[in-house]
């Protein structure tokens, strides 16, 4: 089933944004190095809220949650997302998506796209690397640059999708260093190459490039529940377009659609007889702010009131009365940020208020 939907702007309240430590510039490489979300004192009168990926892949590391753990801040928030990360050959090799930045757009939260510039031999595999570490200098120099600039994180956005094609050589060329200081062979240089010959096209290159390979994981994760998934209903793309000019490729897990309602529904699941995951349940909390967000929503045509929910499945012997003091707490602020921003929840089959 393949739905329609627009987003004019992101209203949205987050009340699950754990509390962030604070780190001074100089500290900068300790705080990516030990906390995914923080409070970077740049200076007297300048702070930001930063969170990393630790891949590119939006599935991997809970980057939603670390960016949602960003949004209670009141000023410039910034995330910090490899242009693409090689593993190694008998590891994964992942690459930024033009829907991803996009993404971060619509949350108001500022991109720099960044590469790893150093890492050290896996222990555990003859053919991988691990440790992975950033260019410092080079995330500095972009943290100060956003401290100056005066526009909204769409336009910075931009200009950094601009110099994708110039930050893929260099990370390129510092994974070949990485190759020859650990031994480890990467994956083919050929690939890659060819991948950042079409990005030095610019700007549309990427986004057509990143949309045709969304459009095609979106397809078939249409057709795929996942194992952290337990649904009843039908799966279904949604195609977002919004005033920034841009088409957004989602899925819901499930959707229902009853008279002129149609509920969007996001899954998250345990087996374990407790709620899934905080960072779980804040990854799901992403897709509540669009899908809360949606105008304009249409199902061959017809314009459909949209019903988001955040579903929440757990093992066969989970009882609400159950839940410890802290799993108690968890579900009451998760009921507090629903009832602020028109959401609903579901656990198992029963919607809880």
């Amino acid at each position: 089933m393949e739905i329609t939907a627009k987003i004019e702007g992101i209203e949205y309240t987050p009340y699950l944004c754990r509390e962030l430590r604070e780190y001074t510039l100089d500290e900068f490489e300790l705080a990516l190095n030990k906390d995914a979300t923080f409070i970077l004192n740049v200076d007297d009168k300048h702070k930001l809220a930063v969170s990393r990926w630790v891949s590119a892949k939006r599935t991997r590391s809970y980057p939603y949650a670390r960016v949602y753990d960003s949004l209670g801040f009141s000023g410039k928030k910034v995330t910090i997302i490899p242009i693409f990360k090689d593993e190694g050959r008998d590891g994964d090799r992942d690459f930024l998506q033009w829907d991803t930045i996009s993404l971060m757009s619509l949350l108001g939260v500022y991109v720099i796209i960044g590469y790893y510039s150093d890492a050290i031999p896996s222990s555990r595999y003859s053919n991988k690397i691990t440790n992975q570490q950033f260019d410092i200098p080079y995330l500095k120099s972009q943290i100060k640059k956003i401290l100056s600039y005066q526009s909204d994180a769409l336009h910075w956005n931009i200009t950094q999708t601009e110099k994708v094609w110039a930050i893929g050589k260099k990370a390129l060329e510092c994974y070949d260093e990485i190759s020859r200081k650990t031994g480890v062979e990467m994956h083919s240089h050929k690939t890659a190459e060819k991948r950042l010959e079409k990005l030095e096209e610019g700007k549309d290159a990427f986004m057509e490039l990143s949309r045709d390979l969304a459009k095609r994981a979106q397809e078939r994760e249409s057709i795929t529940t996942q194992p952290k998934e337990k649904v009843d209903g039908t799966k279904a793309v949604i195609t977002i377009k919004n005033y920034l000019g841009g088409n957004y490729y989602f899925t819901a897990d499930e959707i229902v659609i009853k008279n002129n309602y149609i509920e969007l529904i996001e899954a998250k699941h345990t087996r374990t007889n407790k709620l899934p995951s905080l960072g779980d349940i804040k990854d799901g909390l992403i897709k509540m702010i669009l899908f809360t967000n949606l105008v304009d929503v249409r199902q061959d045509g017809k314009k459909l009131n949209p019903v988001p929910i955040i579903k929440l499945t757990t093992g066969s012997d989970f009882s609400i009365n159950s839940l410890n003091e802290v799993q108690q707490k968890l579900l009451n602020i998760l009921k507090k940020e629903a009832n602020k921003n028109n959401f609903k929840i579901m656990i198992n089959s029963m919607i809880v208020r």
